[in-house]
């Protein structure tokens, strides 16, 4: 017990370190300065003179009331504009508008951030006070927009105006001097897709997504939602801060659910894990002491009445608690951890399942009842409850909760499986077989053999389309949350190349579509790849309103590094670790991430029927080997032989391992 709280007190205490260098940098999408400039000029209208000026910090002039000019920073940005005028008058006025996605610019409203509103208008322009003085302005703190990649000024008068020097002061990730100082990296050349660094440049885009979506304290969307035209971010987001929220640009909260993709990203590329315990204590000091239920959102929006999202807060202090060792933080929550597993428990009835009560999700219909992504959902907390309670000493919970997981898998298989169509269904009066619970049943490991495994893998492709799978319980959405849970399926049990298959459909569209900003990730988007993502359930028909940079659908990242590289930690920090590469018809792969005892690196490669493995593992660790074959093999220049199991047992530092056929 000792020597865990040690282990806990060495996060705080550890500090951020540096990945290699290699020409992996080049794919990092954040920007090498907090402060950014327009990369190039999207578009111009009217009266502009030397446009490109503003390119290099150079001067321009608008010259009539309505000319503009769209400014493209390259990439998604975020943070506070700045700019100097040069000339004005005493009637000169000016307006800002912003927007993540091409689509959208306009020199009268911004992309919808405050609410979704099918005129796609509800925002509006930023109206700098007339009237203007010459010298330097930065946009009001609480008018932070948080994710756009082109700014629109547009000129609101008749009279010039002459501006220079526009730029904005990055505000995400504010812990960060050197945004672009990961420590973790991956790199591997895809010899199928159109653009061989596509695997690399995917990585990256989920990393900085989650880097996006970590954002200062005090800036968070106002609720109640200011009135149209307008937006504000200057809520308060939680208990401390910096925090990690489920969008850039909206909706600028901490969502449990979000986080289950989002900070295994956040892990493999920064480590940086502060923001994760901040928005986990935000949820538990919200517990409601009487019953154990926990929030659906963090603050403003404090959403109330989800169990699936309360299920997702404590497997969140699991992934917590294994990538950092934070057994001081554990304990400070564990009372209200219990007390939250116990509320889920308390909704177990006669039929052995939880009756799901707490109806909102992530957006999916249906959901009430014996409904089985909830339960496998609950499935999951109690195994992951069980292996908490093992580190902290709780020998009699970790029995009972492992006992009664053992006995809801039993229960879920006897319900849910439907052996005409080979898969989980939704509830226990239906037959529609949803994405969510069979990707969570194959993941989770609810499946009571591999050809069950392997039957449900080959059902979810029944969904896919040439853009990924069209979830049967969201009609006509793709939703890159649930498809991320799938794809670490498809991989977990060693389908491969249907992996692959569908990273490439759904996240190539996303990284290369013009109708982002490809260098974060979609939110969601329709089966036929438009940003109407949830018009019909919530987003009231309004496309703007969609997040291009949200941290649920960065799944590939930790999947890559998980399966294709091989690499996972096996017990809090890596003090027990996993190499198992999934080759995944690639020659070669290489990559690594940093815990506080220090950096865990792999490289391998492929050639016919040699396969070459460097790792390189702190010392004082230990793991396991999973060799994609057997045969005879070379360990740090000893010959030896790789059985059947096809598995090595070895300590922390560097080796060499080779195995041939």
């Amino acid at each position: 017990m000792f020597s865990w709280l040690l282990l806990g007190l060495s996060v705080v205490a550890s500090a951020l370190a540096s990945a290699p260098a290699g020409p992996w940098d080049t794919f990092n999408y954040a920007p090498k300065s907090r402060t950014v400039y327009p990369t190039s000029v999207k578009a111009t209208h009217g009266k502009i003179r030397n446009p490109k000026a503003l390119t290099s910090r150079g001067s321009a002039t608008l010259a009539g009331n309505g000319s503009w000019i769209a400014l493209d920073f390259g990439v998604e940005v975020g943070g506070l504009v700045s700019l100097t005028f040069d000339k004005v008058t005493s009637h000169s006025s000016i307006a800002l508008s912003f927007t993540e996605s091409p689509m959208f610019i306009s020199p009268l409203t911004s992309d919808d951030s405050s609410y979704p509103s099918a005129n796609m208008s509800y925002d509006g322009v930023l109206r700098v006070p007339a009237p203007l003085g010459t010298g330097f302005w930065t946009q009001p703190s609480a008018m932070l927009r948080g994710g756009y990649r082109y700014l629109t000024i547009v000129s609101t008068s008749d009279d010039p105006i002459t501006l220079s020097n526009v730029s904005c002061e990055i505000s995400f990730a504010p812990h960060f001097p050197n945004l672009r100082d990961y420590s973790g990296y991956f790199y591997a050349s895809d010899p199928v897709f159109h653009d061989k660094n596509f695997l690399t440049k995917l990585w990256y885009a989920g990393a900085y997504t989650v880097q996006t979506n970590t954002v200062p304290l005090d800036t968070g969307r106002q609720v109640p939602f200011v009135k149209s035209p307008g937006w504000e971010n200057a809520a308060t987001l939680g208990v401390a801060g910096p925090i990690i929220v489920d969008g850039a640009k909206r909706d600028r909260a901490v969502w449990p659910g979000d986080m289950g993709i989002a900070v295994p990203t956040q892990f493999v590329s920064t480590n940086d894990l502060i923001p994760t315990r901040n928005a986990l204590s935000t949820m538990f000091a919200a517990i409601d002491s009487r019953t154990g239920a926990l929030p659906e959102s963090g603050p403003p929006l404090s959403q109330l009445g989800s169990d699936t999202y309360h299920a997702w807060t404590l497997i969140g202090t699991h992934n917590y608690y294994l990538y950092s060792g934070d057994v001081a933080w554990l304990q400070t929550v564990w009372s209200n951890y219990t007390k939250a597993v116990a509320f889920l428990e308390g909704k177990v009835d006669l039929s052995g399942l939880m009756n799901v009560t707490g109806l909102r999700d992530w957006a999916r219909l249906g959901g009430g009842g014996h409904n089985s992504e909830g339960n496998a959902l609950l499935f999951q907390v109690l195994v992951t409850a069980s292996d908490l309670a093992s580190h902290v000493g709780a020998i009699d919970l970790a029995s009972a909760w492992s006992a009664n997981a053992t006995a809801l898998k039993q229960r879920f298989n006897e319900v849910f499986w439907l052996p005409s169509a080979g898969m989980y269904r939704d509830n226990d009066t239906t037959t529609l077989c949803p994405q969510d619970a069979n990707s969570m049943a194959v993941l989770f490991n609810l499946t009571t053999s591999a050809e069950q495994a392997a039957s449900v893998s080959k059902g979810l492709t029944q969904n896919w389309n040439d853009l990924g799978p069209v979830a049967p319980e969201l009609p006509d959405t793709i939703s890159p949350f649930i498809s991320g849970l799938e794809l670490q399926a498809h991989f977990a049990i060693g389908n491969d190349e249907r992996a692959m298959d569908l990273l490439r459909r759904e996240w190539g569209y996303m990284l290369y579509t013009k109708l982002s900003v490809q260098s974060t990730l979609l939110e969601g988007f329709t089966a036929n790849g438009s940003l109407s993502y949830r018009s019909y359930r919530g987003y009231n028909y309004d496309p703007s309103y969609t997040s291009h940079a949200h941290g649920w659908s960065s799944g590939p990242t930790s999947a890559l590094t998980y399966y294709v590289l091989g690499l996972t930690v096996t017990s809090p920090q890596g003090r027990t670790w996993s190499v198992a590469p999934h080759t995944s018809g690639l020659h070669a792969a290489e990559g690594g991430f940093t815990t506080p005892l220090g950096w865990f690196g792999v490289k391998w490669s492929l050639e016919k029927r040699a396969f070459a493995l460097d790792i390189d593992m702190p010392e004082g660790t230990s793991g396991t080997i999973q060799l994609p074959f057997a045969g005879r093999a070379v360990v740090n220049g000893r010959a030896t032989q790789v059985g059947e199991a096809k598995t090595l047992q070895l300590d922390g530092g560097k080796h060499v391992v080779l195995v041939s056929k």
